[in-house]
């Protein structure tokens, strides 16, 4: 199929020429996927997808426009290059846009070497529904669990893109994955909690009982759950919810929001903004990872980086148009779908993991906040004022005491990143591998 995506994208540009384009480039994904849901032992929904999506963007002068269309037809695609030209002449100029050099892209990748396709046959709705079944029954068969909710699913994309600066590459990915989510008590005593696991290839994921049983140990977990006090208190950000400080770190260097000026950290490039130690790095080409690739959206080669070494900040993260608005050369970071121009985004993100247990920091941090799930958000994009509602367990003398839930974390993020120690528990299949973290002297509103 890879093939005749090439044809579509190659279709796509010549007719945006045609139409009277300067330059163009073109995407084509083509996709299946089937998802099947359980609640309350019954089969609660089942989902098929499959289809083609094309993306045009076109170019005169600096002026450009992005269409999207799912009809592959011939008559359509020209007419869907003749509307896109028609609306770029109608653009305002973007003295920032336009295409890469040809001596700027990829060549010579090798794409099997990622392994992003898993090549088995492609499993059956029966298949995925027994595996969902399987975890329900798992947690159902943990004493103390009323009900639960079990999803399987698998997708394959084969995605094409090419540009009338030379540049045509495609690959193909492939995701299996399986959750739960088990209950505990009733009414007002209700607590929950969830297990999920994903992969490229389906070899790979654990077992439908392990996943399930983990759902069930994490709600029983949270019975008796009541607000923790409140004051100024360490908090132990766990494993699983702990990449979104770093995520909040990784949108605060965008190139997107540094070109306009705004960001909390838009002053810090070259200073310390993590402990000397730790480093941020972005690692596009590992292997059987969901974030891995060869090229980027504007067909630029991907590479192994530090975005912070040593708890330096070393650059942004930056396409080819904002890199051009700040004066400097792309970081290869371009996301491109459909619908929509190349914008700033990252792949495969390492934080250092630190010397310590996830225990070890609970057992350092004495008394305090374990969190295990976030809820809400309230940051402000320009200072780094950070506030979100969370659940989790108190901390008593290095111990967990009992379950916490309907509290409040606040905070500075350019505070909190500088006071931050990192567990050993990345798990390391992960795109984002973060370990637990463990940060000082959070406000916490409870009871």
């Amino acid at each position: 199929m890879t093939r005749s995506l090439e044809k579509l994208t190659d279709a796509l540009l010549l007719a945006a020429k045609h139409a009277g384009a300067d330059a163009a480039d073109a995407i084509a994904v083509e996709g299946i996927a089937t998802a099947i849901d359980i609640r309350a032992g019954a089969l609660e929904q089942a989902e098929r997808s499959e289809g083609v999506e094309l993306g045009l963007r076109v170019l005169i002068g600096r002026r450009q426009a992005c269409v999207s269309v799912s009809d592959t037809s011939a008559a359509t695609l020209q007419a869907v290059a003749e509307r896109a030209v028609a609306m770029a002449r109608e653009a305002p100029e973007d003295p920032y846009a336009g295409l890469a050099d040809p001596s700027q892209l990829a060549r010579g990748w090798d794409m099997a070497a990622l392994d992003l396709c898993d090549l088995t046959p492609e499993a059956s709705a029966a298949a995925l529904e027994a595996d969902a079944r399987r975890a329900e029954a798992a947690a159902m068969a943990v004493a103390g669990i009323t009900q639960v909710e079990a999803s399987a699913s698998q997708s394959r994309r084969q995605i094409h893109m090419a540009a009338s600066n030379g540049f045509s590459g495609g690959y193909a990915r492939s995701s299996r994955s399986l959750s739960a989510v088990a209950f505990t008590g009733s009414g007002t005593g209700m607590e929950r909690d969830w297990a999920a696991e994903g992969r490229i290839h389906a070899a790979d994921l654990p077992s439908a009982e392990e996943i399930g049983a983990l759902a069930a140990h994490r709600a029983l977990e949270r019975v008796g759950a009541r607000k923790p006090k409140t004051g100024a208190y360490p908090v132990l950000y766990d494993e699983r919810i702990s990449s979104g400080l770093i995520g909040h770190l990784l949108g605060a260097i965008n190139g997107a929001t540094i070109a306009r000026g705004s960001g909390w950290l838009r002053d810090a490039l070259g200073q310390q903004i993590l402990p000397g130690g730790l480093s941020v790095i972005e690692d596009p080409h590992r292997p059987r990872i969901s974030g891995s690739r060869m090229f980027d959206g504007e067909g630029l080669p991907t590479t192994r980086r530090a975005i912070v070494q040593d708890g330096v900040l070393m650059g942004w993260v930056l396409d080819l148009a904002t890199g051009r608005k700040l004066g400097m050369a792309s970081t290869a970071n371009a996301a491109r779908g459909t619908s929509a121009p190349p914008s700033p985004g990252t792949s495969n993100i390492d934080l250092t993991q630190g010397s310590k247990s996830r225990a070890d920091l609970l057992a350092d941090m004495g008394t305090g906040l374990l969190v295990t799930s976030l809820i809400g958000s309230s940051i402000n994009p320009t200072t780094g004022d950070y506030s979100r509602g969370a659940s989790g367990f108190w901390v008593e003398n290095g111990q967990i005491a009992f379950a916490v839930n309907e509290c409040t974390i606040a905070g500075n993020l350019r505070d909190m990143l500088l006071r931050m120690t990192p567990a050993n528990d990345a798990r390391l299949h992960m795109s984002t591998r973060v370990p637990s973290l463990l940060v000082e002297g959070l406000t916490l509103a409870g009871a």
